[in-house]
């Protein structure tokens, strides 16, 4: 894993210089013009080496159901999840090479995977996705997707007013299961980290978030969940606490510098301020949040409030795709329309940092990844600056923001080891994952789900319509 990068451009304050970059042992050992070969040479002349980025918030088995539900709230969408075919654990494994390659290509060197879990093949479910992210080699942090109660319990009003059959595990059950996963598939030293991943306020108890905060404080693990997407939610936790979700979560000690949060979109001043107060981070995910009508995050008000913020592309069938450079040009420009004032307006240069060193800091690797400097793992992407869509020069962090080429990652290396190559994915054979989801899908269109259409009036009454 030693290799030099020749002539690259690369970002400092105020500009761009041309260098090389020195890699020895997974590791930048060098920044510096005319550096001794070591390794593999990478010609960098008209390129720009970035840090990766993190796709800091996504489903990947979502991908089987892509673009199939029609526009909808989040809770009228799930309820069109809900009754989507069962998929199996080798359906995990395909749309999790599927998830890693779109997420590569797109400039992302790792992945935060909230993954669904099959019942009754939790341990299958992740080790299928551990399997497909290694064989890709992105770095992975997979936060199993849990929760201990059942799905009407979304709704406002919905314990009291719908009928459900209990959960089908208990938080001990859950919990029991999650530990065995961290000692089976927890290996940060080779990018397999498992986070703890209740999926929010909607669907879990007490006594499974407080499980998860007692793992994470065993095995130094971060915490994962969704946080306030829709104006229901905001609802459900008023009903549900009697205050907000932020202050109950902070009443049992959920938020910590440990945990990162996704969409946070209905959030109070004093909620912010309870954010940067406990560090917790913000993964910023407006595609999904247009697409699902759930609103927009108030994300200038977190970074003046010292919040961290990230971006995550979401699940395939909520945004519908994997492209984190998609994800970060939208979550840049779409708050020139929420604040007046230009001076507070997200730049490319800021989006970039927070893209990489963000979703480094809301994962607490912050100190060896994120940035380009030198002592830090060495994942990496090089940018092709004479793709069309980067054409004619100007500047080139604006040009791959606001330009959004689709084919401009040249190489890619995470820990070091090259996993893209003019182009291309080197770790995998693309056109047979292509041939397979082909193969395993059908050109349809969906009908109105069965609990669609028992729950509709019932939302709509909550919410006013």
């Amino acid at each position: 894993m030693h290799f030099t990068v020749k002539n690259c451009l690369i970002n400092v304050t105020n500009g761009y210089i041309t260098t090389d970059v020195q890699i020895i042992d997974g590791k930048i050992a060098a920044i510096d013009s005319n550096l001794p070969i070591i390794g593999e040479v990478i010609n960098g002349e008209n390129k720009l080496l970035l840090p990766g980025f993190f796709n800091a918030h996504t489903h990947s088995s979502e991908m089987w159901f892509r673009a199939s539900i029609p526009p909808l709230p989040l809770e009228l969408w799930l309820a069109s999840l809900y009754d989507s075919p069962p998929i199996n654990v080798e359906q995990v494994y395909l749309t999790a090479l599927g998830t890693a390659v779109e997420t590569v290509l797109s400039g992302g060197t790792s992945v935060v995977d909230h993954l669904i879990l099959l019942p009754g093949q939790e341990l299958e479910t992740i080790a299928a996705a551990v399997r497909a992210y290694q064989e890709v080699g992105i770095r992975a942090f997979i936060a199993p997707l849990i929760q201990d109660e059942p799905f009407t319990y979304c709704f406002p009003n919905g314990k009291s007013q719908l009928e459900d059959t209990p959960f089908h595990a208990t938080a001990q059950d859950i919990l029991k299961m999650m530990e065995t996963a961290i000692q089976r598939f927890h290996d940060p030293a080779n990018g397999m980290n498992i986070l703890l991943g209740p999926t929010g306020i909607q669907l879990c108890t007490d006594d499974l978030f407080i499980g998860c905060l007692e793992l994470s404080d065993r095995y130094n693990l971060c915490l994962h969940a969704h946080l306030l997407e829709t104006k229901a939610q905001e609802k459900l936790a008023q009903e549900k606490y009697g205050c907000t979700a932020v202050e109950h979560l902070q009443k049992i000690g959920f938020l910590t510098h440990k945990t990162s949060l996704a969409h946070c979109v209905w959030l109070t001043d004093n909620d912010i301020k309870i954010l940067a107060e406990t560090q917790s981070t913000v993964v910023h995910n407006p595609l999904s949040n247009l697409r699902l009508g759930s609103g927009i995050a108030p994300v200038l008000k977190y970074m003046q409030a010292g919040v961290n913020v990230s971006f995550g592309c979401d699940g395939s069938c909520s945004n519908d795709s994997q492209n984190l450079l998609e994800a970060i040009k939208i979550g840049a420009i779409l708050h020139n329309i929420t604040d007046q004032d230009y001076q507070t307006w997200i730049t490319p240069h800021k989006s970039v940092e927070m893209a990489s060193l963000g979703g480094a800091k809301g994962l607490k690797v912050d100190d060896k990844l994120g940035s380009l400097t030198v002592g830090k793992i060495a994942d990496l992407v090089l940018y092709d600056l004479t793709d069309l869509s980067l054409l004619p020069r100007t500047d080139p962090i604006g040009l791959l923001i606001l330009g959004r080429p689709d084919h401009a990652v040249c190489n890619a290396w995470v820990n070091g080891k090259k996993i893209v190559a003019n182009g291309e994915i080197t770790t995998i054979n693309v056109d047979h994952l292509k041939q397979k989801l082909f193969n395993l899908s059908n050109w349809q269109m969906r009908q109105k789900s069965p609990t669609f259409m028992k729950l509709e009036p019932h939302y709509r009454q909550v919410t006013g319509l």
